[in-house]
């Protein structure tokens, strides 16, 4: 849901991490649901209506209203698309790729120009492009091939594809934003990132060997998790 609109990620962690009991709020099992112009209210199970989002609901409501945005609101083009794609290519060859292998297979290698991704990047929280793990950083980008390039964007950014006119046009969750390193404290984590926002979560590590490994196993192990500030 972060990747897809991360508004309404905010706001559904916000219900889990709050006592909505002590807040009263007048909140139910629907969702407004807008097509063709008309807004409809839609109940995310039966009696959805009448049945108030509480302390020991709120996960159940949380994971109806995912199911509904993410799945249940696009299921019957899903279903068509599915369809057609499965007429040209057998569902079992499918089984062995995650979603981010697919995606470099179906749309190939991108070519990254380093310069143009250096110069469109931003370092925050206490970083400057003279750190040492910042220049490491980059000269590991830069001795990697066009696949492990591929595979660190799409890390962090969601997508292994570069925008048309190059990273100056990278977009987040939440219009323009550019490539962003941003320092965190401790050395024994693995960098993370925030993929709405086009985030890497970058620890200083001692060495450029630490910052290659463990840079690589993120790339590797934990590019189905994010994290969102």
């Amino acid at each position: 849901m972060a990747t897809v609109d991360a508004i309404y990620y905010k706001n559904l962690q916000w219900i889990l991490d709050n006592d909505v009991d002590e807040m009263e709020l007048e909140m139910y099992f629907v969702m407004d649901c807008e097509e063709f112009g008309c807004v409809t209210q839609l109940e995310l199970k039966e009696g959805g209506a009448s049945l108030r989002v509480t302390n020991e609901n709120k996960e159940e409501f949380v994971d109806l209203s995912c199911r509904r945005r993410l799945v249940d609101s696009i299921e019957p083009q899903l279903d068509a698309l599915k369809a057609g794609f499965y007429d040209i290519m057998e569902p079992s060859l499918l089984d062995n790729f995650s979603e981010a292998e697919l995606e470099l297979i179906l749309c190939g290698l991108p070519v990254i120009d380093i310069d143009d991704w250096r110069g469109h990047t931003d370092y925050k929280a206490g970083y400057t492009a003279e750190d040492d793990v910042i220049v490491w950083f980059w000269e590991l980008v830069t001795d990697w091939d066009q696949e492990m390039r591929a595979r660190l964007l799409q890390f962090v950014t969601g997508t292994s594809k570069v925008p048309m006119g190059g990273f100056a046009n990278l977009y987040g969750a939440t219009g323009p934003k550019r490539f962003q390193i941003i320092r965190v404290y401790n050395t024994d984590r693995l960098p993370q990132a925030n993929t709405c926002f086009n985030e890497l979560l970058l620890p200083p590590y001692y060495s450029k060997e630490r910052l290659a490994d463990f840079l690589t196993i993120s790339i590797y192990d934990g590019g189905d998790v994010f994290a969102l500030r």
